[in-house]
């Protein structure tokens, strides 16, 4: 399905990849400044599709950078990992430097999360190498009842710095020298279960790997709750799976959704650069918003003010 989008200096065109996640925009010159009605309309799309995807956007650091200041504040690269050298705001994710291969919504860990990501392709292998984007929304819609509204009660501890092991034939090289960088500091913050979208006032089950117990229970209680409302994430009808190519932007809301880089390129080489603009502090179903324990992250992010919001 194609909508056409007319704005008064260019005409964009959304083409959904799946039912419910997914489209590839075109008619944006994403390398250049935006105009206010581009970006309102690719922020529509957004708010509708979750993740989007721009083929042939030759981009650079700074050029990636632009684009994504057009919907907020930046983020810098990381709370503790460091940035590509003269681009504080542009983290490299490089498969040399470990493969990230599970679920996760970025850096949930702190207080105020990023709303969105971009993704931009620097090296992509010839095979294998995909990126999977869940749409947390479908998920909990796809709830029981009774499940859903369990879920709408739980907050949940999201920290960066839990039991990493992995299997000896899985580990790879430097992983204990990443993780000391990773957790350099500690971060522990409270989230809703169940997020809503201060946008478009869906509910989302706002999880994922850095989600590690469930305030008020045990830790096999949690893990046995948390497993089952990420089934649901994970179905494969709420999963987009993108293929990257050459000069590829992708463009998802870190607010309402997942995702995950497959490790199935053997030994090739792998990287993308990651750009982020800081979020809200999210808020629950009843109103309640999300707080810190451990961990001061304002040298990292600002807290978006949603009144401006493209």
């Amino acid at each position: 399905m194609t909508s056409t989008i007319s704005t008064s200096s260019t005409q964009l065109e959304v083409r959904k990849i799946s039912g419910r996640i997914g489209a590839v925009v075109s008619g944006a010159d994403v390398t250049g400044d935006l105009d206010r009605e581009t970006v309102r309309e690719i922020r529509q799309a957004l708010n509708e599709h979750k993740a989007l995807v721009f083929h042939d956007a030759t981009l650079d650091d700074t050029g990636q950078q632009r684009f994504a200041s057009h919907f907020g504040p930046l983020t810098k690269a990381h709370p503790t990992v460091a940035s590509i050298d003269g681009a504080p705001n542009v983290l490299p994710v490089d498969s040399e430097q470990g493969r990230a291969n599970s679920w996760h919504t970025d850096v949930t860990f702190v207080l105020n999360p990023p709303q969105v990501s971009t993704l931009r392709s620097i090296t992509v292998p010839p095979y294998g190498g995909e990126t999977q984007i869940a749409n947390t929304a479908a998920a909990y819609r796809d709830l029981p009842p009774a499940l859903r509204a369990f879920a709408d009660t739980l907050t949940a501890v999201h920290t960066n710095d839990y039991d990493y092991a992995v299997p000896a034939n899985l580990e790879q090289d430097g992983a204990t020298e990443r993780r000391e960088v990773f957790t350099s500091i500690k971060y522990e913050t409270v989230h809703p279960v169940v997020r809503v979208h201060p946008l478009t006032g869906e509910r989302g089950l706002f999880i994922g790997g850095f989600a590690q117990r469930i305030v008020g229970l045990s830790g096999t209680e949690s893990r046995d709750i948390l497993r089952l409302l990420q089934a649901y994430v994970t179905r494969p009808e709420n999963v987009l799976r993108v293929s990257w190519q050459p000069n590829q932007l992708v463009l998802f809301d870190n607010r309402i959704t997942q995702h995950y880089a497959i490790d199935n390129y053997d030994d090739l080489p792998r990287r993308l650069n990651r750009v982020t603009v800081a979020g809200d502090i999210p808020v629950g179903v009843t109103g309640e918003f999300s707080y810190s324990i451990v961990g001061d992250a304002s040298h990292y992010s600002p807290i978006a003010d949603l009144t401006t919001a493209a």
